[in-house]
């Protein structure tokens, strides 16, 4: 954690550079506020310690959030990654530590010093989240040395605001023994609790208040500013005396600054977001909302322009070939018995689209974790049309519920054919549905000879993913067949990171695995169902035999404790 400065024990009396020259601190020191004060307060010495230890309170509850901004802009601008996450918290941790070595040498100008500190985090933290938004959003595709600058910036970022937080506490430290000296191991404990309890307060308003209602902008911008505002008013009225005119001429000038800067760009913000989302995604936005889980864009999908389905940033569908992805999610495992199938994910409709198209099919149960989602499937005109309204369908059931809470409590040997069209498995959150435990329950609802297929990502460019995937689902008890398909249009990244995809990382290719529970499932065509448009039984012949040159022996399965995925 912060790493704290001890103060100074009480002892004989010290002497240090106030602004109208030496000014002795212990029971001499003397002014307009209390006796044994040794700055001159406005306010009673007792008033003056709790205003101190409010301002600790705002503090850590800012660089909270400023914190978990940083750690959400790198899970939603550059790829949900542990490791990634690891190393804007370990950096900024670390940068404490510099920051609260550093602040020693601005002990004797405490007041000033947290003063200009805290416009300068205010400024730092409150901005960081535009800036590196700004940043990706024009300069993420230049690729060559710059193609990890975003990366790169937030690392800086984090550095720059671990930094600037690990300075704050020597200071308050001072600042509150200069309203009355007390024993060291009693200003760090006043202090500490300040400090937890407003790391409690940000750690809880950041996912619960500011995400959800004002956004990952706004809600840093309004950070910044009750930052500056807190930090100018504790120094500029409780130690204005430990001033020099010129040095509250300047604070104020600076926070009027900072203040005016996060005021103007909390204004700007949304046209700010519309002109971001447009270099990213083009001028032909149709849709952008927040959910209450994840951001939902939709683009294209009229005057000819094919439809492309963003969740988080990441694409989801294109227009351009979804047809043959969820040809081949679904098609293969729809030979055999199918009255009764289930979907995992699949909120946007497409995949039961599929299935409706098999005559045979009594029952889709749809599970999908955004109503968001479900919601613009059955409402917006394009992407209604692009799944021919199936979820409108009677035969169709849609349940808004996490899959693996869903999976723990379903009947058993419900279902002839699972699908499993969910996330990435790179990215953090959609791990544990990829693991053995999750494959275990989905095994469970399959009926005697069902079948269940999952969609694995792009085989030629991560195979080791691939076949990870392959080794989780056999580790489950399932037998399995893999198959790849290509087709894949090149342009945008469709893993788990965000962003335009340069030709060399693009991936091409989509894989596939079919699991049955009694014997080694076969990837062909119903003879009785509908003949696919980019499907033969000699193309999935094909596809096996593609993805088994691919195969990575050996690979370990992925539990929940042992998440075997990266992104």
């Amino acid at each position: 954690m912060i790493d704290r400065q001890a103060p100074v024990p009480p002892g004989p009396t010290q002497i240090w550079d106030g602004p109208d020259g030496p000014r002795a601190d212990g029971p001499l020191a003397d002014g307009p506020g209390d006796a044994g004060s040794v700055v001159p307060l406005p306010v009673r010495q007792g008033t003056g310690r709790w205003l101190v230890l409010a301002g600790v309170f705002v503090c850590a509850a800012c660089g909270l959030v400023y914190e978990l901004e940083l750690v959400a802009l790198a899970t939603y601008l550059m790829g949900d990654s542990i490791a990634q996450t690891s190393v804007v918290l370990s950096v900024m941790v670390f940068a404490m530590g510099i920051g609260s070595l550093a602040a020693k040498r601005l002990r004797r100008h405490a007041a000033a010093g947290f003063g200009a500190i805290e416009a300068a985090l205010a400024l730092v933290g409150g901005g960081s989240a535009m800036a590196l938004y700004a940043v990706f959003a024009w300069t993420g595709d230049w690729g060559g040395m710059w193609a990890d600058g975003p990366r790169g910036l937030l690392v800086a970022f984090s550095l720059a605001t671990g930094l600037l937080i690990g300075a704050e506490v020597p200071l308050l430290m001072e600042l509150i023994q200069r309203i009355r000296r007390q024993d060291a191991g009693g200003a760090v404990a006043d202090l500490s609790a300040a400090d937890y309890v407003g790391a409690l307060v940000g750690g809880l308003a950041f996912p619960f208040l500011l995400l959800p209602v004002l956004g990952q902008l706004t809600g840093a911008l309004i950070t910044g500013a009750v930052n500056a505002v807190v930090g100018g008013a504790l120094v500029l009225g409780l130690f204005r005396h430990d001033l020099s005119r010129r040095a509250r001429r300047l604070l104020l000038t600076a926070n009027i600054c900072v203040l005016t800067l996060l005021a103007s760009a909390a204004v700007l913000v949304d046209d700010f977001e519309r002109a971001a989302r447009h270099a990213l995604y083009g001028a032909d936005v149709r849709v952008a909302v927040h959910t209450d889980v994840q951001e939902v864009l939709l683009t294209g999908g009229r005057d000819g322009r094919p439809l492309n389905l963003f969740l988080d940033g990441r694409l989801r569908v294109s227009g351009r070939d979804e047809l043959r992805y969820h040809e081949a999610l679904v098609h293969p495992a729809m030979t055999g018995r199918h009255a009764r199938v289930l979907v995992l994910g699949g909120g946007d409709g497409l995949a039961a689209r599929e299935m409706l198209r098999h005559p045979g099919v009594r029952r889709v149960d749809v599970v999908a974790l955004d109503p968001g989602v479900v919601r613009l499937a059955r409402t917006d005109p394009a992407l209604s049309r692009l799944n021919a309204h199936s979820l409108d369908d009677p035969r169709v059931h849609v349940v808004t519920a996490d899959a693996f809470d869903w999976l723990r409590t379903a009947p058993t040997a419900a279902y002839d054919v699972v699908v499993s069209d969910l996330p990435h498995p790179g990215i953090t959150a959609s791990t544990k549905l990829y693991a053995q435990e999750f494959y275990g329950l989905a095994r469970q609802v399959l009926a005697p000879g069902g079948r269940l297929v999952v969609h694995g990502g792009a085989v030629e460019s991560r195979p080791r993913e691939f076949w990870t995937l392959d080794a989780t689902l056999r580790a489950a008890g399932l037998r399995t067949t893999a198959y790849r398909v290509r087709g894949r249009q090149a342009g945008y990244a469709a893993g788990p990171g965000r962003g335009p995809a340069d030709g060399a990382r693009a991936h091409r290719d989509w894989g596939f695995v079919l699991a049955a529970d009694r014997h080694t499932p076969r990837p062909r065509l119903d003879p009785a169902g509908p003949r696919p448009r980019t499907l033969t039984d000699a193309s999935l012949a094909a596809d096996v035999r593609a993805a088994e040159r691919t195969r990575v022996a050996g690979l370990p399965p992925s539990t929940l404790v042992h998440p075997r995925y990266s992104d």
